[in-house]
């Protein structure tokens, strides 16, 4: 069976339901990940992206219940319970003025008890500190969550953002979109038909958006197959979906906290096949916090032509169990796409390259570091950057 897909691979055959999950049972997992480099190579060559970006989650107050999260917290006043003032979300951006990002990512959860205004001066608050900065906010669910709980359609609902300074959408809240997973994982927000239509709005208006799955929990490997051919078939639709992001579920202080996290096996099985099946959306991410920088690291190889960014006060994952860091600096993702073989390219939110370093051979260790001499003479070692 892996032959015959090759085969269609090599002749630019689009994929089926049926090979996908060949592909998923497929036992070489390393003749899969190598089907999916070739892809990969075909279309960035050994160009890897990844930008400045950081998060911030102003709120994880949330009326939904979903199984898998352990960041929201039901009310405002329940232990772990927090909304950022404007003034607090604001400083977080004013604090970067030293090494500004190119992105601010926010995303938060479905806070019932605050006005829409708040959303609008969060956006231009942060287009008066930095009018560059590109405003990647509010997943899908969440527009969902706005259009009803503030009684306007999608449309309206990204209008009004749009006006305030919003840039373009996440990918967040996909999770799966099978209805009966969907049901038993997240019952009480946007079902997956709102939110690809949320998207589908968005796109018609010219906005770019990005989309994820949520894998590794209870789901088969013919549902990571429907969403991935969801997701596929709405490209062919709107041609907005600008990047794919694979989310490995992590247990840690959740409703599903007795079910084992995905392997790094099927971390890189699930990104390739996506590679594989995807064969209209530009870029593969191998979200670093999700994966931990070594795996997606590894992933570069497996399909993956993106790595994510800097992020800065990721607490999403944090709170999930993540032994990721909360950050990475610009340098350790350099060396990341670096010793993987790859050639670095910083980009901005839309894909224009920012800065393209040089490729460059693994360095040895005795490579990596030299001599400091601080004040009053005390030397130390640092990278050399």
């Amino acid at each position: 069976m892996l032959e015959t897909i090759r085969q269609k691979v090599r002749r630019g055959e689009r994929l089926t339901f049926d090979d996908g999950v060949a592909l998923f049972h497929e036992p070489d997992l390393l003749a899969v990940g190598q089907l999916a480099n070739e892809v990969r190579e075909k279309l960035h060559g050994d160009r890897t992206y990844f930008n400045r970006n950081m998060r911030v989650e102003v709120t994880n107050v949330c009326v939904a219940s979903c199984l898998f999260c352990s960041f929201a917290k039901l009310e405002e006043h329940m232990p772990g319970a927090h909304t950022m003032t404007l003034e607090e979300a604001w400083k977080a951006l004013e604090d970067r003025k030293d090494d500004p990002p190119t992105e601010v990512h926010v995303v938060n959860g479905l806070h019932p008890g605050l006005p829409f205004s708040y959303y609008e001066e969060l956006l231009a608050g942060y287009k008066r500190i930095d009018p560059k900065v590109h405003l990647k906010c509010f997943t899908g669910v969440e527009i969902h969550f706005f259009a009803q709980h503030y009684k306007m359609t999608y449309r309206e609902v990204l209008e009004r953002l749009r006006a305030a300074g919003l840039d373009s959408l996440p990918g967040g809240g996909a999770e799966i979109f099978d209805e009966d997973v969907r049901k038993r994982i997240s019952h009480d927000k946007a079902t997956a038909d709102e939110y690809l239509e949320v998207h589908r709005v968005a796109h018609g208006m010219g906005m770019r958006t990005n989309v994820t799955m949520l894998y590794g929990h209870i789901e088969t490997f013919a549902h990571r197959v429907d969403h991935i051919l969801r997701v596929r078939a709405l490209q062919d639709e709107t041609k907005g979906f600008q990047a794919f992001i694979p989310l490995a579920f992590h247990p840690d202080g959740n409703g599903m906290k007795n079910l084992p996290a995905p392997t790094a096996v099927d971390d890189l099985r699930t990104l390739a096949v996506s590679r594989l099946l995807l064969d209209n959306v530009d870029h593969l991410k191998a979200y670093w916090v999700s994966l931990t920088p070594d795996v997606a690291q590894i992933a570069l190889r497996f399909g993956a032509d993106d790595i994510d960014g800097t992020i800065v006060h990721e607490t999403i994952y944090k709170a999930a169990g993540t032994s990721s860091p909360g950050a990475l600096r610009y340098d350790d993702l350099v060396r990341l796409i670096r010793e993987a073989g790859r050639t670095p390219i910083e980009r901005d939110t839309l894909y224009n390259v920012v800065r393209e370093h040089e490729k460059a051979s693994a360095p040895e260790a005795s490579m990596k570091v030299k001599d400091r001499v601080r004040p009053g003479g005390k030397r130390s070692l640092e990278v050399v950057s």
